[in-house]
């Protein structure tokens, strides 16, 4: 299939921000988008970049009643020289058809979504920040949007990418966060749709999230949903331990995202010769851990921060502080290798990164 191109019209561009600091996250959309359409009867068809505007949708429409909406988050970087380039596109691609199969979705051909990407982002270069930690997030989302009320797999969905600059995730620094451990609520069970990026996943963790806020706290730390013993994800992404000289990941085990930034993360490690274990770590060995000093460093990772530094853990309404809450020197060194990968300030030995315009 071959994609359209339909650009907007030029009294109806947006303007562009002028001051990159304040960009913020998700708030700014720029003048395109990619769409697809979905028919069992025929497939994926008429592939086009259009011009931004809102989706008709039937009031019936069954991702507004059954949930059957799933999306990818990732970014494209202008590199100091002027070029732009993505990181690992290709495994996000691979992650959204997996979240497509397990909700009953039809999945998309990884040429023709890796082409939308390019296209939108090269049409929308002009966009992409210059300011150093600032980039273009790219958001891919599919919909049910069959008109029905009755719970099966819809005959139609719509697949489509809007994309839009933010600005660096630490404005302000690279700060060590505070987090709540929450045993009333879980994230995920065993059998669900925990390694998925679906919408429900989201909206279930809300409720958590608020009570943490409410208490002082920056993320929510989610327990296994068997035992309420094991620690699985941190907020919206994948967490990491240092306990004495080994670097500790809860395994992929159908209950949590498999992160791409996870994975780069422990390839990076195992590169430097780490100890690095992708195991089960309860809470029993974090505390543990904590009391004996040898916790040396925990942080968060994903595509909006890369890594995150963890400060102090809150457990039982006891605080626990982690390298005396600082940034721990592997946490900020990981941070700024991916970073110099994704604007081409280094050599990318992975191969991670693809040079696009």
């Amino acid at each position: 299939m071959e994609i359209r191109i339909v650009p907007v019209t030029p009294g109806k561009k947006k303007p562009k921000p002028t001051d990159e600091s304040k960009l913020g996250f998700g708030k700014i959309l720029t003048d395109h988008m990619f769409t697809m359409p979905y028919h069992s009867d025929k497939g994926w068809y008429d592939p086009a970049v259009r011009p931004y505007e809102s989706l008709p949708l039937d009031p019936a429409a069954m991702c507004l009643h059954y949930g059957q909406l799933i999306f990818e988050g990732m970014k494209a970087y202008r590199g100091k020289g002027g070029e732009i380039n993505l990181f690992r596109p290709t495994e996000n691609i691979k992650r959204m058809n997996e979240s497509a199969k397990r909700l009953c979705m039809p999945t998309l051909d990884p040429e023709i979504f890796l082409e939308a990407v390019k296209k939108l982002v090269l049409l929308e270069k002009d966009w992409i920040p210059r300011s150093s930690g600032a980039s273009l997030y790219i958001r891919p989302t599919m919909i049910a949007t069959e008109a029905a009320l009755g719970v099966h797999p819809a005959n139609a969905y719509l697949f489509y990418i809007i994309v839009g600059p933010v600005g660096a995730y630490y404005p302000e620094g690279f700060s060590p966060t505070k987090i709540y451990v929450v045993e009333e609520y879980v994230r995920s069970a065993p059998g669900g749709i925990g390694y998925c990026k679906a919408a429900g996943n989201y909206a279930a963790s809300l409720m958590a999230s608020a009570i943490a806020v409410e208490k002082g706290y920056t993320q929510v730390l989610w327990l296994d949903a068997v035992t309420r013993k094991f620690v699985e994800e941190v907020g919206t992404s994948n967490i990491f331990f240092v306990i004495d000289d080994e670097l500790i990941t809860p395994p992929l085990a159908g209950t949590i995202l498999p992160g791409v930034t996870r994975d780069s993360v422990l390839q990076i490690a195992r590169s430097w010769g780490l100890k690095v274990s992708e195991r089960p770590l309860s809470m029993d060995e974090i505390i543990t851990a904590c009391s004996k000093g040898i916790m040396k460093e925990a942080f968060a990772s994903g595509t909006a921060a890369i890594v995150s530094p963890i400060g102090q853990i809150c457990y039982r309404d006891r605080e626990y502080p982690i390298n005396r809450g600082k940034t721990g020197a592997l946490t900020e060194k990981l941070y700024q290798e991916i970073l110099e990968i994704q604007y081409g300030e280094k050599d990318d030995p992975f191969g991670w990164r693809m040079k696009i315009g």
